[in-house]
């Protein structure tokens, strides 16, 4: 599965979608219209149930934080990002060179989580509804929503205090679409190595799959 947001990346999405489609893939991408749609559930649900039955995960972290977020809640890719670490899943992440840059800056002012932030930007004078919707226009330039960065932390696994606990932690970064495929092609480019991986190190997908499938038929 690849997870993302799409605007201003699309024809990344799309020379992605068609190099892990040579690789032998089956790719399951909202931008492309692949991921099941289940007319039952919301949106959201649909790509939460891709992340649950998808054998592996790509993410691209990028300075858009994406679409489909509710008031207070977080956004799509986010949640799936979030999902695909509960659950375990093999992932890969991509992310903007922009943003562990933000990250840090932030880092040397203090704010090393989402309250610090809120609480520096209260300080600043950006306490109430309209001055965020204010500070939110001018992020636009270059990240549209600081929670990108909190997609950054949950990527790394920062929650985990042990750097021995913090598997599947890497982030590549990247600064263009070039940078992204490299990463991609070197990930996935070797088919059967990455089949032998799933199958040595996640026991029977195939039977994980259906009983996923059997739970959500109740």
């Amino acid at each position: 599965m690849v997870s993302s947001t799409v605007y201003g990346i699309e024809e990344l999405l799309e020379q992605i979608y068609a190099m892990l489609s040579g690789f032998g893939y089956e790719v399951w991408c909202s931008h492309k219209g692949t991921v099941t749609v289940y007319p039952h559930q919301t949106a959201l649900d649909s790509c939460l149930a891709a992340v649950e039955r998808c054998d592996l995960f790509l993410c691209i972290i990028t300075p858009q934080y994406g679409s489909g977020v509710l008031p207070d809640g977080l956004g799509f890719t986010h949640q799936e990002l979030l999902k695909a670490i509960e659950l375990g899943k093999p992932r890969w992440i991509l992310a903007h060179h922009h943003i562990p840059f933000a990250r840090s800056l932030f880092m040397k002012l203090g704010c090393k989580n989402a309250k610090e932030r809120e609480e520096m930007f209260a300080k600043l004078g950006f306490d109430t509804k309209e001055e965020k919707k204010k500070l939110k226009q001018r992020e636009q330039t270059i990240i549209d929503d600081f929670r990108v960065i909190d997609m950054y932390d949950a990527a790394i696994r920062r929650d985990l205090k042990t750097y021995q606990d913090r598997t599947g932690n890497w982030v590549q970064k990247f600064s263009s679409n070039d940078d992204a495929k490299l990463f991609a092609s070197a990930q996935f480019g070797r088919y059967r190595d990455v089949e032998d991986f799933i199958q040595n190190h996640f026991s029977n997908p195939d039977a994980i799959r259906r009983e996923i499938e059997r739970r959500d038929s109740k």
